[in-house]
């Protein structure tokens, strides 16, 4: 019966030496396990040389390697030995509870033969080993079948590293291997590309203890590289201790992810805040791969930002992601990504997409500060953060909590980080007590108010303008991160700014005139206009941002409690300053009064969005517009933030 397999005979390499006699091609061989062989490596007819490592009435036991050891019963010896004594034996049997079995084997003279894959390296040594002969242990996480190798990305201790095995130009090599299997991997290491790769020679896949081993070794070493950096939040804030346990949490599942092979998709509102809280995140996850991953050209491709125009994830968007993922996973071995959701993902509009992943093995993590529906996600969603959901509201931005994750991740990276919770809170109007540290953050890092304003303002454009492009290099320089030309960046900014400034005036010029205006019951000041008709389309400011600039002129201008609406054909969306509503409850009562109306929307308590179908566009409103007549107002203005651009 035979545990090993038939690759061991590859294993077979080095200087040989004869043992009683001259050298002679005809003599018998007698294999000599290295320590670090298993019994997988043992196969049936084989000789090995074995040390005798106690002797009992009814046999003695012997040691083949570290970890190949058994018995050699009376009945099978040929000779009487004592502890310390070397002798050949072979393969008797393994018997179903694990024990073996030795024969001895007498041989006059033979020819002795190492067997060993040589050293066992982990992914973090592969670059000191370069031109020798080593083997790896570790977890298949990538396969990928490229024009002339396949390219086997091995999980081992320190990271990932690539396998390269070669059968013939586009053949599929070990095609018995499949990924999450626990392998072996022997053979030279060698350089590619500027980094290290291992010429596969032999590549067996472990079972049974020896798979144990690895499967502990691997815990162990993911538990470390995954293990967020002890760190203060940059200002001090009670809600962010509160959270910093599971804001820890998703940077221990997103880099396990990564070290995994599984890609990460950052989902996130394309608006200031939105960027603020994806960009820190990319830069410092961007950073973990290069540590984690030997091979950049795989290691990139893990990681990829996805803008979302709306404050939710779309049904257009989770099904482009779907095809996205699956096309990789069928094309390059890739496993199906694990979805971040960033300055959305919280709210009952969000649960179709995710009914949508729930039929695939995806985790979904969100980190956001619109007011949730928790109930609606759970069960939906592996995480979620929000600050909603430890007694605070929408002035903790998302951009102020991912810098946090950012730095748990890389902490070396904060001074570049310094200003961006102030861009968060700035561009979302955060009225936190905590917005006077993080402005005197920005300052230390040579940012004023203005210049902040500017840089969110900037971000609103560009992202714009970009669409759905992440626009990475032009976004990292437009927001200050990673930028090695501080002018160049301030000078982007500059053009950006003011270019977004010349578009909504111009924009203003046009639709003020069109605006309506009443008095409510409750004496706040209500301001209407038909963005669809009197508002340029399919350019900048959206309607969101042109209704955002139609408020702030209008609460400027009569310094009293404000609502404005702009409305199309089946969308309003609005703004309030100086009154109490809860847009999200108003949805909500709203779909329960118009069954047919489709109504749907939300976002944060003062600020938001609703849907409907454009055949009771007028009764929605009228019945918004009542329920906003019986709201209180506050007594000091500005609770407002800034509204979703992408309706």
């Amino acid at each position: 019966m035979s545990k090993g397999t038939n690759t061991a005979q590859s294993y077979r390499t080095g200087m040989s030496q004869q043992s009683g006699g001259d050298a002679d091609s005809t003599l018998p061989i007698v294999y000599n396990l290295a320590s670090d062989c298993t019994l997988d490596d043992v196969e049936d007819g084989e000789r090995y040389r074995a040390t005798v490592n106690g002797v009992v009435d009814y046999g003695i036991f012997v040691d083949l390697s570290a970890t190949v050891s058994g018995l050699v019963h009376t009945s099978n010896l040929v000779g009487s030995h004592e502890v310390g004594d070397t002798l050949v034996v072979e393969l008797d049997e393994v018997r179903p509870d694990g024990d073996v079995g030795f024969q001895e084997r007498q041989l006059d003279a033979y020819e002795t033969r190492r067997v060993g894959p040589g050293s066992r390296v982990t992914a973090a040594e592969l670059e000191a080993f370069a031109g020798e002969s080593v083997h790896v242990e570790g977890r298949v996480v990538q396969v990928n079948q490229t024009g002339g190798p396949t390219i086997f990305q091995v999980r081992a201790e320190g990271g990932v590293l690539p396998c390269a095995a070669f059968e013939e130009a586009g053949v599929r090599a070990f095609p018995e291997v499949e990924r999450d299997d626990i392998v072996r991997a022997t053979g030279t290491v060698e350089s590619r590309n500027d980094h290290p790769q291992l010429e596969v020679e032999t590549l067996t896949v472990l079972t049974g203890e020896s798979a144990d081993r690895v499967h502990e070794r691997l815990r162990e070493d993911r538990a470390a590289l995954v293990d967020p950096a002890d760190i203060d939040p940059l200002v001090e804030w009670d809600v962010l201790d509160a959270l910093s346990g599971d804001l820890a949490d998703v940077a221990r599942q997103v880099c396990g992810a990564l070290l995994d092979g599984r890609p990460v998709r950052m989902r996130h509102h394309a608006d200031g805040d939105g960027l603020c809280a994806s960009v820190p995140l990319q830069y410092a996850l961007e950073r973990f791969v290069a540590e984690t991953w030997l091979d950049p050209d795989s290691g990139e491709h893990l990681l990829k930002r996805l803008p979302s125009k709306a404050p939710y994830y779309e049904l257009e968007d989770v099904t482009r992601d779907l095809n996205y993922a699956l096309e990789n996973q069928a094309r390059h071995g890739q496993k199906l990504p694990l979805f971040l959701m960033l300055d959305n993902g919280s709210t009952e509009e969000d649960t179709p997409a995710y009914r949508h992943l729930a039929h695939y093995d995806v985790p979904i993590l969100v980190v956001d500060h619109h007011h949730p529906d928790p109930e609606a996600v759970a069960g939906l969603v592996d995480a979620h953060v929000n600050p909603y959901l430890y007694d605070e509201d929408y002035r903790l931005t998302t951009g102020m909590m991912c810098v946090e994750v950012a730095r748990m991740i890389a902490p070396e990276i904060t001074d570049d980080l310094r200003h961006v919770p102030a861009v968060a809170g700035l561009s979302d109007r955060s009225e936190a007590d905590a917005m006077a540290g993080y402005l005197d953050l920005a300052g230390e890092a040579g940012y004023d108010r203005a210049e902040l304003k500017s840089v969110g303002e900037a971000l609103d454009y560009a992202t714009h303008w970009l669409r759905y492009s992440d626009g990475r290099e032009f976004v990292y320089d437009v927001l200050g991160v990673n930028c090695d030309d501080r002018a160049r960046h301030e000078e982007l900014v500059e053009l950006l700014a003011d270019r977004a400034d010349e578009d909504v005036s111009r924009q203003l010029d046009g639709a003020l005139e069109h605006v309506t205006h009443e008095q409510l019951d409750n004496d706040a000041q209500l301001f209407r206009l038909d963005v669809e008709n009197h508002a340029k389309r399919f350019t900048y400011p959206a309607p969101g941002k042109t209704t955002g600039a139609v408020h702030d002129r209008k609460v400027e201008e009569t310094g009293d409690p404000v609502i404005t609406i702009g409305y199309g054909p089946d969308f309003a969306v609005l703004r309030s300053d100086g009154v109490r509503l809860d847009i999200p409850e108003m949805v909500e009562q709203l779909r329960a009064e118009f069954p047919g109306a489709g109504v749907s929307g939300g976002g944060h308590l003062v600020v938001g969005s609703i849907r409907f179908v454009p055949g009771r566009r007028q009764a929605v409103v009228d019945a918004l517009v009542e329920k906003m007549a019986d709201a209180e107002l506050d007594e000091a203005l500005g609770s407002a933030t800034t509204l979703p651009d992408g309706v």
